[in-house]
């Protein structure tokens, strides 16, 4: 993409989450039941252009699949793994970023913050942050790179339970430098206002869709299932997609809370994570 220093270029982040924000009864391996060990937003970055072919992107990655009914992708409802995998290679050739950040619950079970945590939508709205904070920097880096002003528009996928004016007041109580939890790293303001948000149905936007995937195939890499193993498949076919910075994925376009040097989580997982390094 080209442009002028008076150009300004429009990028879309679509966001959505896989796992639950349960803090309660966390899942244990070979019982049924129990709440998510890992929570995960993910965000689908496309430019404008990008944005416009999405629907196709969307629609040939599941042109392929017999006796498929309605045109809405969702990721946990594709029939089996073939079709899955199909999804995520389908996509890696496409021209977005992607970015996840995921939350291992159990520690957070064992921290002084678990009173904070255990409200509602405030590890989500943390894990947002995270997610915007790599995001705005990926804007940034690119506008800087083409020589062109970025403005980003964040689509959020409706979900019961979450009050987005909360969301929007949140973020603008990180702008104003009022946070009461300081991260390392920061939203990029240059780029990005809290009046930016958007929240649409899952249905009706493919970039939502879309964000489904990467999400829900970065999560499948981490969330045991009920026999304790992962699916590392997925995430591994959409790994030329994810979000670098010095040529590192990890704490980047894959990012681990806590970071991956404190992260009690189990070793195969630990050992995938430190391939994006």
């Amino acid at each position: 993409m080209t442009g002028t220093a008076l150009d300004v270029v429009r990028y879309h982040a679509y966001i959505d989450e896989a796992g639950d924000e349960g803090l309660g009864k966390l899942k244990v391996e070979g019982v049924s039941g129990g709440q998510s060990r890992f929570f995960a937003i993910g965000a689908f970055l496309v430019d404008a252009v990008s944005d416009s072919q999405l629907p196709k992107w969307r629609d040939e990655a599941v042109k392929p699949f017999p006796q498929r009914v309605g045109r809405t992708l969702h990721f946990k409802e594709l029939r089996n793994h073939e079709q899955k995998i199909a999804v995520c290679h389908s996509l890696s050739s496409k021209p977005f970023a992607a970015c996840v950040v995921l939350s291992f619950k159990p520690t957070i079970v064992d921290s002084p913050k678990y009173q904070i945590f255990k409200q509602p939508q405030h590890l989500y709205n943390y894990l947002v942050r995270f997610t915007l904070e790599r995001v705005t920097a990926a804007v940034r880096k690119r506008a800087l790179q083409h020589g062109h002003k970025a403005a980003l528009t964040v689509t959020f996928s409706r979900r019961e339970g979450t009050d987005y004016e909360v969301m929007r007041e949140y973020l603008q109580f990180l702008k104003d430098g009022k946070e009461v939890m300081p991260s390392i790293g920061r939203i990029d303001w240059s780029v990005f206002d809290p009046a930016d948000i958007r929240v649409e149905n899952h249905a009706v936007r493919a970039g939502l869709q879309l964000a489904d995937v990467v999400t829900s195939a970065t999560f499948a890499a981490f969330e045991p299932g009920f026999y304790g193993h992962c699916e590392e498949g997925y995430c591994h076919a959409l790994r030329p997609r994810y979000i670098r910075n010095q040529g590192r994925t990890l704490n980047c376009g894959l990012t681990l809370i806590p970071p991956l040097s404190r992260n009690p989580m189990p070793e195969k997982q630990r050992a995938f994570a430190a391939s994006f390094a």
